[in-house]
This record gives C-alpha cells, sequence and structure tokens, in this order.
C-alpha cells in the first residue's frame, strides 16, 4: 500500500496564500488507510490552517471534499461541479492522485498536501514500513519474498557487499542484511541455488512514465 505523510503546515499555507477559495481533497484510498489523507485528515488539516490563515489576515479560505479514489477518474466526476467554485485545489492523496487531479482540471493550480513517501507494510496504527518500490523488474520469487531493491541499503540485486557484518549491515549494527536473510530463507526452503540466479542490471529507463495495463484488459485499453 502507497503510504505517506503530511507536509508541514508551514509549507502548506505559503502554497496557497495567494488563493482565495481552495479546496483540499481527501482519498479514501491508501494515505485515508495510513491516516494522512482521508476525511479526518481533511477536516483536521483545513481547521489548523483556516485558524492560522485567519490570524494571518490573508483572506484565504479552505474547504474540503473526500472521493473514494483520487487515482481513478471514475471517482473524480463529483468533484467536476464542485471545483468550479475555487481558483485552487489542494490534494491529500498520494503523487498519482495530485497528477490525475492536475490532468482533470489543467486551469486549476493543484498542491500537494501529503508526501508520498513508499510503498510498504502497516506494522501498527502509524507505524509502516518500506518494501517495494514499484521498480517494475521484481525478482521476490527468487529471493525468498525479500526485496533486495529496498531492504539493501545499496539495492544490490546479486549478494551482498564486502561490508556485511555477523548478519547486519554495515551503515548500522541495528539493522540486518538483507542478503543474509534472503540466504537464511532460502536455505530453509531448500532453494540456495535460485541465491545463484544472476540478474542483469536494473533498466531504471523503463521507470520513465510506465504505463502499467493488466493484460486481461490491455485490448479493452487499447480500443480506446
Amino acid at each position: 500500500m502507497v503510504k505517506a505523510k503530511r507536509k508541514p503546515l508551514e509549507e502548506i499555507k505559503q502554497a496557497i496564500q495567494d488563493y482565495t477559495r481552495v479546496l483540499n481533497i481527501g482519498c479514501g484510498g491508501c494515505v485515508s488507510v495510513c491516516l494522512a489523507g482521508g476525511q479526518k485528515e481533511v477536516n483536521l488539516l483545513n481547521a489548523k490552517l483556516n485558524l492560522v490563515l485567519k490570524n494571518d489576515n490573508r483572506a484565504t479560505r479552505v474547504d474540503g471534499f473526500t472521493v473514494e479514489r483520487q487515482c481513478n477518474e471514475a471517482f473524480l466526476a463529483d468533484l467536476d461541479a464542485r471545483v468550479a467554485r475555487y481558483d485552487g485545489l489542494m490534494s491529500m492523496a498520494c503523487g498519482a492522485g495530485v497528477q490525475l487531479l492536475a490532468e482533470r482540471y489543467p486551469d486549476k493550480p493543484v498542491f500537494p498536501a501529503v508526501n508520498t513517501i513508499a510503498i510498504g507494510i502497516d506494522r501498527q496504527i502509524g507505524v509502516y514500513e518500506e518494501r517495494c518500490r514499484a521498480c517494475g523488474e521484481c525478482v521476490l520469487g527468487y529471493t525468498g519474498g525479500i526485496c533486495p531493491i529496498t531492504r539493501c541499503a545499496k539495492g544490490l540485486f546479486n549478494g551482498p557487499c564486502g561490508g556485511t557484518n555477523n548478519g547486519n549491515c554495515e551503515i548500522s549494527k541495528d539493522i540486518p542484511c538483507a542478503w543474509q536473510d534472503i540466504y537464511n530463507r532460502l536455505k530453509a526452503q531448500n532453494r540456495l541455488d535460485d541465491i545463484k540466479k544472476i540478474k542483469p542490471a536494473m533498466q531504471w529507463q523503463n521507470q520513465t512514465r510506465r504505463l502499467v495495463v493488466q493484460d486481461e484488459y490491455a485490448s479493452r485499453y487499447k480500443d480506446k
């Protein structure tokens, strides 16, 4: 799941202070689950912003509205009539949601209110751990389900560096070496031959504006 964290209040205030009416748009998807951009967070941020702006004698006022998912155009139709009443938009969705809003309403400035920080897992409420960078070259099937890109400090694809020490990473004795963990898991599964499968260098050029279309929808999308 995508993880995000709210930007500092002062940064958000500076971004919107030259606009009179701003609509803060929340998202009921990932950012809602990680307590960064759902309806509750929209209400809390708006209350703080309106108070600060009033104290600064700014004419800016912020309203709120939350859609089910900002990354899907089908859920943005409810915004069309509302957006016309505002001269600025603010988004509490991930970077994908911000970009889709900006694409749908090109005549309105869109300001992100959160920083998208990771694709990760929930450890407990408010505690998340990055586990995926959507690199497009997934090797989890060969590494025992442990991602060497996010877990290894150097993102090494083919085994550990020379700095591993007693099973820990060289950057900190409190961080386990990802490749030691990969070795241990593959050994426990009797799959150590997989660790010998050399992977080519990451094709980072594939990361540039990559369009992902699931196979079952590919022909339908092409017809459009």
